[in-house]
C-alpha cells in the first residue's frame, strides 16, 4: 500500500505534514492553506471498477487515495465514512438526476439540507477519531465563520462530540432565517453561536486572524470547519466521482468528457471538482457561478482580482468578496512557487487588487470556465424551471443552472451541482413562485423552537475573549 499523501502551506512556512497535522491544523502557521504534495492517480480501469459500488464505498476508494494505513486504519477511515454518508436521508447520499436536459447533483439530502452537510459529517467524524488517538490531548475548539451553510453544517457534524467546544460566527441579518434557527436552536452544551456586526468577510477575517494569534491559537487549540480545512475539500471530491459514474451509467455518454457548473463563494466546492480532474477524472468545463459578488467572474474573464465591497443578494451564501479557497488555486496557477505565490497574496492583501494577464489568465481561463447571474436571472431560472419540469431550485443552484444556459452548456454531459433545499431561502424563492411548496418537516419545526444566541462587536479580541470564556 501506498504511503499517504503529505501537505505544504502555499505560502512555503509549513512542509511534508501529515494528514492528522492538517486536520488537526486547519490555517497555516504563516496564514497560508494546505495543499497536497503530490496528487495520486485513478485510471480508467479503477474508474470502472468503482461503478458498481455505494456511495460509502465508492467515498472510501477516494479518499484512501489520500489517506493510507499510516494515518486512519482501513477498516476506521470506512466505518467513518459509513457512518458519515448514513446520517443522509436519501440511500445515494447525493442522488443525479436528469432535468431539463442537463444532470442535476442534489447535494441537500443532509441533516442541514445543503451541500456542505457531505464533507462537515466526515470532518467531525475525523475530529472525533483524531482526538480519541492523542491530538491536542483531546482537546479541540473549532471556530469558523459562515454565510448561512457552514455554521448549521458544522454545528450538526460537532454537536455533542466528546472534547470538542465550536464557536461560529455569522454576519447579523445576513443568514436566512432559516439558516440562523437551524443554528441556534442546537442545544447542544458545546455548541456556540455568534451573531456578529458586519459582514461574512469581516467574520472569515476573524477567524483568520485568531489562528495568527499563536498565544490564543495554542491556548485553546483552535481547529478550523471552513474550507480552509484540507479535509472539506477531500471529502467533496467523492461527489464528483459519483456523479461522473452516474451520468456516464448512460452508455452514450461513456466516453464524454463530464462538464460542471458550481455556485461559487468561497471556492473550495468547484476546487474539490478541479483536483478530482488532477487525478485522472474526465472533467470536461469547470464553470464558476457567481452571482453579483462576482470577484471570480471578474478575474476568470479579465484577469482582475480585486476586492469589492459586499452586495446582499437573495443568494446570501455567494454573498462573499474575498474567497478564501482561492490561494490554493494560485497556488497551482504559480508553478506550485510559493515564493511566487506569497508575493501575489502580500500584494492583494495590501492593495485589495491581484492582477494576472497573458499566458497566465489564458491557463486560468482554459481550468475554468465562468459566468455572472443576477437577482433577475436568478429568479427567472427559478421560474422556468418550476414552470416547465416542476423541480424548484434554491436561489444558489439557480444561479448554476444560469451560468449554463449562459454558456450554452444545457447538454446531458453537463451536471448542475444543487447546493441546499429550497425551503432554507423561502422569500427569496416566493419572488418566483407563490405559493411556496410545503417544507420539509425538519425545517418546519424550527420556527417552534428555543433559540441560544451570543452577539459580539466586530472585533477580534472581543471574540478572542468569548472564546477563551466559553472554553476555560
Amino acid at each position: 500500500m501506498s504511503p499517504s499523501i503529505t501537505y505544504s502551506s502555499t505560502r512555503g512556512g509549513q512542509k511534508n505534514l501529515d494528514f492528522r497535522t492538517v486536520v488537526m491544523t486547519g490555517l497555516a502557521h504563516d496564514r497560508g492553506l494546505f495543499v497536497p504534495d503530490s496528487f495520486p492517480t485513478v485510471s480508467k480501469d479503477e474508474l470502472e471498477q468503482w461503478r458498481g459500488l455505494s456511495y460509502a464505498d465508492l467515498a472510501v476508494n477516494v479518499i484512501a487515495k489520500f489517506v493510507g494505513e499510516d494515518q486512519v486504519p482501513a477498516e476506521k477511515l470506512a466505518d467513518i465514512v459509513k457512518r458519515s454518508c448514513a446520517a443522509f436521508r436519501h440511500e445515494d447520499v447525493t442522488p443525479v438526476i436528469q432535468v431539463g436536459g442537463h444532470a442535476v447533483l442534489e447535494l441537500f439530502h443532509g441533516p442541514t439540507f445543503a451541500f456542505k452537510d457531505v464533507a462537515l459529517q466526515m470532518l467531525g467524524n475525523f475530529f472525533e477519531y483524531f482526538l480519541e488517538t492523542g491530538s491536542n490531548g483531546g482537546k479541540l475548539t473549532v471556530l469558523g465563520a459562515t454565510s448561512g451553510d457552514t455554521g448549521s453544517a458544522a454545528i450538526y457534524g460537532l454537536r455533542g462530540k466528546k472534547g470538542i467546544d465550536c464557536v461560529i460566527l455569522f454576519p447579523l441579518g445576513r443568514v436566512s432565517p432559516i439558516q440562523e434557527r437551524q443554528m441556534t436552536t442546537v442545544e447542544d452544551s458545546n455548541i456556540h453561536c455568534v451573531a456578529v456586526e458586519g459582514t461574512f468577510d469581516d467574520c472569515q477575517d476573524i477567524v483568520k486572524a485568531s489562528f495568527n494569534t499563536p498565544e490564543f491559537r495554542d491556548k485553546v487549540k483552535l481547529g478550523a470547519v471552513n474550507s480552509i480545512n484540507w479535509c472539506r475539500v477531500l471529502a467533496q471530491t467523492t461527489y464528483y466521482f459519483w456523479s461522473y459514474l452516474r451520468v456516464t451509467d448512460n452508455a452514450e455518454l461513456k466516453n464524454e468528457l463530464i462538464h460542471y457548473s458550481v455556485p461559487t463563494g468561497n471556492f473550495g466546492d468547484i476546487l474539490a471538482g478541479f483536483y478530482s480532474k488532477k487525478m485522472g477524472l474526465p472533467v470536461g468545463k469547470l464553470v464558476v457561478a457567481t452571482n453579483e459578488n462576482d470577484i471570480l467572474h471578474r478575474f476568470f474573464t479579465k484577469g482582475e482580482y480585486h476586492r469589492e465591497p459586499i452586495a446582499k443578494s437573495i443568494s446570501p451564501s455567494m454573498d462573499i468578496c474575498v474567497s478564501s479557497n482561492f490561494e490554493r488555486y494560485l497556488f497551482h496557477l504559480a508553478g506550485d512557487d510559493s515564493d511566487v505565490l506569497a508575493g501575489w497574496m502580500k500584494d492583494f492583501e495590501t492593495t485589495k487588487k491581484l492582477d494576472i494577464k497573458g499566458e497566465l489568465l489564458e491557463k486560468a481561463q482554459a481550468d475554468f470556465s465562468s459566468a455572472r447571474a443576477d437577482t433577475a436571472m436568478t429568479l427567472a431560472a427559478i421560474r422556468e424551471y418550476n414552470e416547465k419540469y416542476q423541480y424548484v431550485l434554491c436561489p444558489h443552484s439557480a444561479v448554476g443552472i444560469s451560468a449554463v444556459q449562459q454558456l450554452d452548456l444545457v447538454k446531458p454531459a453537463t451536471v448542475c451541482l444543487a447546493t441546499a433545499h429550497e425551503a432554507k431561502f423561502p422569500a427569496a424563492v416566493k419572488d418566483a413562485i407563490d405559493p411556496l411548496p410545503e417544507p420539509p418537516k425538519q425545517l418546519k419545526c424550527l420556527a417552534e423552537l428555543p433559540t441560544r444566541l451570543s452577539n459580539c462587536p466586530n472585533d477580534v479580541k472581543a471574540v478572542q475573549e468569548f472564546v477563551a470564556n466559553k472554553v476555560a
